[in-house]
C-alpha cells in the first residue's frame, strides 16, 4: 500500500497532538476517518462533517436508536389533514452559543437561508416547502407546495440544523469558518487535516447529561494509525474501524467493540453529463457501464477487506428498509460476459481514471477492483484523493468514474432522490432520466407505505437499465472505544450521540 508522503506528516502531527492531548482528562478524543469539509451545515456535505454537527448543531428533530423521530429543538409537530402545513411546537429554553435565544424567527430563518442561499446543499431537501410563518415564539408552521413523505425526515438532519441567524450577516464563507449553533457543545478552533475542539455550551438546556468539558475530533486517514493511537489511550472513540481488523479487535480485552447496521451504501459511478470529461469519458456507452460491473465480486471485496461485515448491495435501500427489495439481487462476476458486452459496443480494451477517498479501507478495495477490472480489458489509473477535496472535484465534474460513500436516511427518498433525479444536489455525474424525476417525485408525495414501494420498484428498474451507477455494499457502522468509555450506543445512522457518555477512571 503506497503512503503519500504528505499524509504521513499529517498523521505524524495527528499523533503528537493526540499525546499532549492524552494528560487532559476530561476530554474525549475522538478519530475521525477524514478532515470534514465546511463546517456550515446548508452547505456541508460529508458524513464526518454530520458527526461533528451532531455535538454541535441541534436539529429540530432527532433520530432515536430504534430510527424512530424524535423531539430535539421541536417538542411535537402536527400534520393538517390535506398533508401540506406542517406545524411545530418548539422548546422555550434553548440558546445558541452567542447567547441568543433560540425561537420560531430563528428557526423560520434558517429555514430561508437553507432554501435561498446559492451554494446550499439543502434546497432539494427542502423543495416542497413554498413558505414559513412564525405566528408566535414557540410556533413555526411550515405550508408546503405539495404533500411531502419526507419533510420530517430532512429536519431531522442538517436541513434541520439551526445556527444563530445573527452569524448569517456579512460573508457567507464566515458561517463555516465558526459555526453558531444551539448544539450541547460550542466551537473552538479548527487546523485543517489535523483538528476540531468544541467545548461544552453550560447554557445548553440538557447540559447535565453531557460529561466532557471539550471534544477533540482528530482526522487520521490511516485505520492502523487510528486503531494503535486508541489502544495507546491516544483516543477514546474511533469510527469506521478497518473492517479486516474486526475479528482481532472482537478479542482484543483492553478496548470495546460496537458495531450497527447502518443504512447507507458505497457506490461506483459515472460522469455521464459533468463538464468536458463526460464528453471524453469511455463509459458513454450503457454497455461499457455494465461491462464494468460485471468484473466486480462484492462477495470478495465483503470477504478480504470486508472482514465479512460489508453486505453486498444493488439497491440503494438496505434489507432493514420496508423499501428493499428482491427484484434487484446482486448480480455475480461474470468476466466473459463483460468481455462480450464491451465487444458490443466495439471496444476490446477501456482506459480511464478511477477516483476515491484516500483511506485504507477504500485504497484496498480500489486496488481489488483494478485487478479484477482488468481480467475483462478494463485498464484504471487510480485517484486517491482526500475526501472532502473528492467531493468538490466530483461536484466540478473532474471525474470518470468515481467512489464513494453515503451514510444513508432512514426516509428512503433520503437515499435516492438528490443522486439521480436531473437537478438533484449530488447528483455529480449529472445522470438524467425525465421519467425517474416524474415517479421520485410522486414517491414523495405518497404516504402509503406499499403504494411507496411500487413506485420506487419502478425507479429502481429504470436505473437498473440506465446504469447509471452501481452499488458495492450497505456501509455498516463499526466503532472501537476505549476500554473506560461507558454509555455508549451505536446508531443504525453511524452518528455519535454523547447524552449519557462518561469515561470511567482508569
Amino acid at each position: 500500500m503506497k503512503t503519500w508522503k504528505p499524509l504521513g506528516l499529517a498523521m505524524a502531527a495527528a499523533t503528537l497532538s493526540l499525546a499532549g492531548a492524552a494528560a487532559v482528562a476530561q476530554d474525549l478524543r475522538i478519530g475521525l476517518q477524514e478532515d470534514p469539509d465546511v463546517l456550515d451545515p446548508h452547505r456541508a456535505r460529508t458524513y464526518v462533517g454530520r458527526l461533528v454537527f451532531t455535538s454541535l448543531c441541534d436539529k429540530l428533530v432527532d433520530l432515536d436508536a430504534k430510527l424512530q423521530f424524535v423531539p430535539q429543538l421541536a417538542a411535537s409537530w402536527s400534520w393538517s389533514e390535506d398533508n401540506k402545513t406542517l406545524t411545530f411546537k418548539l422548546r422555550d429554553d434553548a440558546y445558541f452559543h452567542d447567547g441568543s435565544k433560540f425561537d420560531a424567527a430563528a428557526a423560520k430563518a434558517n429555514l430561508e437561508r437553507a432554501m435561498t442561499l446559492q451554494d446550499s446543499m439543502r434546497k432539494g431537501e427542502l423543495a416542497s416547502v413554498e413558505r414559513i410563518e412564525a405566528p408566535d415564539a414557540q410556533t413555526l408552521v411550515l405550508h408546503l407546495k405539495r404533500p411531502d413523505a419526507t419533510l420530517v425526515a430532512q429536519l431531522s438532519d442538517r436541513a434541520g440544523m439551526m445556527l444563530s441567524p445573527k452569524s448569517f450577516e456579512g460573508d457567507p464563507a464566515a458561517v463555516g469558518r465558526k459555526p453558531i449553533c444551539s448544539g450541547p457543545y460550542q466551537f473552538v478552533e479548527r487546523v485543517q487535516n489535523d483538528r476540531i475542539v468544541l467545548e461544552k455550551f453550560d447554557k445548553y438546556y440538557d447540559a447535565k447529561s453531557y460529561a466532557f468539558a471539550r471534544l477533540v475530533f482528530l482526522p487520521i486517514p490511516d485505520t492502523t494509525v487510528r486503531l494503535s493511537n486508541l489502544r495507546a489511550g491516544g483516543l477514546d472513540i474511533l469510527e469506521r474501524m478497518n473492517p479486516s481488523d474486526a475479528p482481532q479487535v472482537r478479542s482484543d480485552k483492553s478496548v470495546q467493540f460496537m458495531s450497527a447496521s447502518g443504512l447507507g451504501f458505497q457506490e461506483v459511478f459515472y460522469n455521464l453529463g459533468n463538464g468536458k470529461r463526460a464528453e471524453t469519458s469511455p463509459f458513454k456507452d450503457p454497455r461499457v457501464r455494465h461491462a464494468f460491473e460485471l468484473t466486480i465480486d462484492r462477495n470478495v471485496i465483503n470477504e478480504v477487506v470486508g472482514g465479512g461485515i460489508f453486505e453486498p448491495a444493488s439497491q440503494p435501500f438496505p434489507p432493514a428498509s420496508p423499501y428493499h427489495t428482491d427484484k434487484f439481487p446482486v448480480p455475480k462476476r461474470d468476466v466473459a460476459r463483460a468481455r462480450a458486452l464491451l465487444k458490443e459496443a466495439g471496444v476490446d480494451k477501456v482506459s480511464a481514471e478511477f477516483a476515491f477517498g484516500n483511506n485504507t479501507t477504500t485504497a484496498a478495495i480500489a486496488e481489488m477492483i483494478q485487478a479484477m477490472s482488468a481480467e475483462a480489458g478494463f485498464q484504471l489509473k487510480l485517484r486517491p484523493t482526500e475526501y472532502a477535496a473528492l467531493l468538490n472535484e466530483a461536484q466540478a465534474g473532474n471525474f470518470e468514474v468515481m467512489m464513494r460513500g453515503w451514510s444513508g436516511r432512514a426516509d428512503p427518498d433520503g437515499n435516492l432522490y438528490q443522486f439521480v433525479t436531473c437537478k438533484g444536489s449530488l447528483n455529480d455525474g449529472r445522470y438524467c432520466n425525465p421519467e425517474v424525476d416524474k415517479l421520485l417525485a410522486d414517491a414523495r408525495t405518497v404516504p402509503d407505505q406499499d403504494k411507496r414501494r411500487a413506485i420506487y420498484d419502478q425507479a429502481q428498474k429504470l436505473l437498473h437499465d440506465d446504469a447509471h451507477n452501481f452499488y458495492l455494499y450497505y456501509q455498516p457502522w463499526p466503532f472501537v472505544l476505549g476500554k473506560n468509555v461507558r454509555g455508549f450506543t451505536a446508531y443504525p445512522d453511524g452518528m455519535i450521540r454523547l447524552k449519557g457518555v462518561s469515561l470511567a477512571q482508569k
